[in-house]
């Protein structure tokens, strides 16, 4: 893995990597450790579920 604290998901490959993976495109991070990475698309959705329910990102009310 990556012996510079950082450590990033890969969309591609589903796995996390270090510093020498895929290229930034395909992957989420930098995280701390390898743990929070491999947590990478726990957290894409706990954040993405929280802005769909946050009022002040409500589109529905805009008017065209």
């Amino acid at each position: 893995m990556s012996d510079d604290g950082q450590y990033w998901f890969c969309l591609k490959h589903h796995t996390v990597e270090g510093v020498d993976g895929c290229r930034s495109q395909d992957r989420l991070g930098p995280y701390a450790t390898a743990e929070e990475a491999s947590h990478a698309l726990e957290k894409v959705a706990e954040r993405n579920q929280d802005w769909d329910n946050d009022p002040s990102w409500n589109d529905e009310n805009l008017e065209d």
